[in-house]
């Protein structure tokens, strides 16, 4: 976690207005990662007054059917919170870059490809991309969440809360 809260430090300067999108599926075990970090971000984040707003968007399945109400928000900063297949151990966390997703890859169980939601909102905004990658162990339908990626989405809110108000 320690070098996702330098990444994030590096990434989130000067933000003035940070939005998050969850993406994910409940229904399919460890794909609810995204979410279940937006869940606790949701308890985990005050603002501090001066700093920057932030507004947290559940995407579930289909990130693309917020692109009117992010635009609307008018972010400087994007963070897309999803389950992905990093190759780790289950938990494990990392930024993935927008290029590792090219053509129709998605990394989760989205109706629309991450990349062609991100280049539709570049071209109506200027904003920096951060996507978080959570590990998971199993997205079998009906599985609940295992509990590497429940704790991983615990330590993930705590540390975007964090750099989000230092």
């Amino acid at each position: 976690m320690r070098k996702l809260k330098a990444i994030l430090r590096e990434r989130l300067e000067g933000a003035d207005r940070i939005a998050v999108l969850a993406v994910g599926s409940e229904l399919r075990g460890d794909d609810a990662a995204g979410l279940l970090v937006a869940e606790e971000l949701t308890v985990t984040f005050r603002p501090r007054p001066g700093g920057p707003s932030l507004q947290v968007f559940l995407a579930h399945t289909a990130p693309e059917n917020l692109t009117g109400e992010i635009k609307q928000f008018r972010p400087t900063h994007l963070i897309i919170l999803d389950a992905a297949d990093m190759g780790q151990k289950p938990g494990d966390v990392g930024i993935i870059e927008e290029t590792a997703f090219t053509g129709n890859a998605s990394f989760s169980t989205h109706s629309l490809p991450l990349r062609v939601m991100t280049d539709y909102l570049r071209r109506f905004l200027s904003l920096e991309i951060i996507i978080v990658g959570l590990q998971p162990a199993t997205r079998e339908f009906g599985q609940a969440p295992s509990d590497a990626v429940r704790n991983a989405a615990k330590r993930v809110a705590k540390v975007i809360a964090a750099v989000v108000n230092q």
